[in-house]
């Protein structure tokens, strides 16, 4: 019910784009988020969009480079990564909240989809 794609193999610098296709059901009234976890790591949050698309919020480590949006017609989510770093490598995971509004909080997530490899090289 989410399915995420666009994760790949890039070098440091680098661009990709996410994108996470849910169903209407889950998505239109729903805020929507992405986390990461790399290997031996705890799963952390990234960047995560209210229902319209109008408030978002970000991990300071991906502030200025990454930016999240949502296209509720296509009932999708993107996440633009520039100048992606090597501490970037993680399996990408997309969610959907319980809530209307953006939130930080993995427990406010209900959904959540299979995730995306990004590795970025240096």
């Amino acid at each position: 019910q989410l399915q995420a794609s666009g994760g790949g193999l890039v070098q440091t610098g680098g661009s990709l784009r996410l994108s996470c296709a849910a169903s209407k059901r889950m998505f239109l009234n729903n805020g929507m988020g992405w986390f990461r976890q790399a290997p031996g790591k705890e799963r952390e949050f990234v960047a995560t969009i209210s229902w319209n698309g109008g408030s978002t919020a970000y991990t300071d480590s991906v502030k200025g480079r990454f930016t999240i949006s949502r296209d509720n017609s296509k009932s999708t989510v993107y996440l633009q990564m520039n100048n992606l770093k090597p501490e970037d490598t993680a399996v990408y995971v997309c969610a959907a909240s319980r809530y209307a509004a953006m939130t930080s909080q993995a427990s406010h997530y209900n959904y959540w989809g299979q995730g995306t490899q990004v590795t970025v090289s240096s």
